[in-house]
């Protein structure tokens, strides 16, 4: 073979090499650029203004902020569906924390029972962005986001982890970190912290416990934006943070108490605090509905087809045939449990109007403005946003992008 035959097998060899294996810098540049979503269960968008948070105060001034309507019931479970679906409670099926199914007789869902926490027959009534992400090719990583263990749909995202509370905050961000650094990285990735929900709870959203985690957390959101700034990314990240709901004060003092209200015979308190979701007995139904559909001092009743259009709740199966919804700082509790709380606390539930219910938003990143305030927006609006920073195409929903329109850049 002549010199120059060898040498025209040598380049063909190099082009062939070269297409087939891009090199390490052309590749890392076509991987996705994270996004990033962040929920600080039970933060009030006016916690940011204590002077306590400066690394979250940071993203906003980087970024954008506002305050968010949640969907009704203000609850965890419910508003974090919401805010990965763009559905309200009564369209996703996940209307409460704790329910029942006429469909699934026999079975409760609640926070604390993890069989029916992680089984998909309760969430596949909706899609969330993980799921439509991953079918579209994208590798998403959930840390502790409801419905992320459950498989919806028979997907689970590419990285995950079954909820553990006692997992510190700072574990959780290195967790994520880690994900990052995968060859495989996540192109969605969420965060869930929860201590400042369990502290309003326990203490009131004003006491100095409640600040205490508040500074916390946002050390936690520091760690997050230190590592991603070590990896080169902060810059082509899109972080947002959200919170489910608010908290509002309560005390002993302003309970409303179930036994004074209905016997025991009249049917199934589902759910109490805030308000009263309550299954009559088939026998005792006119008891029940004499009981509870009159006037009461600090509570409003309703049968379910009957509540407020605003709160577009009542229509699915899973709601409950009555319904109660006490004054803000005011509860509906069984006598025992009244007396366990403590003489000042928190609780949410209450009307998403008010707001002590309201919910932080703030988001920064190479797709927003900077150093703009938003006006109050409902949180279906959040899953377009995802959705667009994602560039897949949106599940059906009840969100409008346009809301957000002034935080976007061009």
């Amino acid at each position: 073979m002549s010199p120059l035959s060898r040498l025209a097998l040598l380049l063909i060899s190099l082009c062939f090499a070269a297409c087939a294996s891009p090199a390490p810098q052309m590749a890392a540049e076509r991987r996705p650029q994270p996004v990033i979503l962040i929920s600080i269960d039970g933060f009030r968008p006016d916690y940011l203004d204590r002077g306590l948070t400066p690394h979250l105060a940071a993203l906003a001034e980087r970024g954008v902020r506002g305050a968010m309507r949640p969907a009704f019931p203000s609850k965890t479970f419910p508003n974090h569906y919401t805010l990965v679906t763009g559905l309200r409670p009564d369209r996703h099926g996940i209307v409460d924390n704790t329910m029942a199914d006429p469909q699934m007789p026999g079975r409760t869902f609640s926070l604390g029972n993890a069989a029916e926490v992680t089984d998909a027959a309760w969430w596949n009534e909706a899609t969330p962005i993980w799921v439509t992400a991953e079918r579209a090719g994208l590798p998403t990583a959930t840390m502790f986001w409801p419905g992320s263990e459950a498989g919806i749909g028979g997907v689970h995202p590419t990285y995950w982890m079954k909820f553990d509370q006692s997992m510190s905050a700072q574990a959780r961000v290195d967790q994520v970190l880690a994900w990052l650094d995968q060859p495989e990285r996540p192109a969605f990735l969420t965060l869930y912290f929860d201590e400042v929900d369990s502290y309003g709870h326990w203490n009131g959203p004003d006491s100095e416990e409640v600040n205490a985690a508040l500074a916390r957390t946002d050390a936690a959101v520091g760690r997050l934006v230190d590592g991603l700034e070590a990896r080169g990314l902060l810059a082509q990240t899109e972080l947002v943070v959200v919170a489910d709901h608010g908290m509002a004060a309560t005390s002993r003092a302003r309970t409303i108490v179930l036994e004074d209200l209905v016997e025991a015979a009249d049917g199934r308190a589902l759910v109490t605090g805030p308000y009263l979701a309550f299954a009559p007995a088939p026998d005792r139904r006119a008891q029940a509905e004499a009981a509870l559909l009159r006037e009461h001092d600090h509570m409003d009743c309703w049968r379910k087809d009957e509540l407020p259009a605003r709160f577009a709740y009542g229509q699915h199966r899973r709601v409950p045939e009555i319904f109660c919804l006490a004054e803000i700082g005011w509860e509906i509790l069984p006598r025992a449990t009244a007396g366990r709380r403590p003489m000042a606390g928190g609780a949410h539930g209450y009307d998403p109007a008010d707001p002590a219910m309201a919910a932080l938003f703030l988001a920064a990143g190479p797709s927003f403005r900077s150093g703009v305030v938003l006006p109050v927006f409902e949180n279906v609006d959040v899953y377009p946003l995802l959705a667009r920073l994602l560039g897949v195409a949106p599940e059906a929903n009840e969100g409008d992008l346009q809301a957000l329109a002034p935080a976007l850049g061009s």
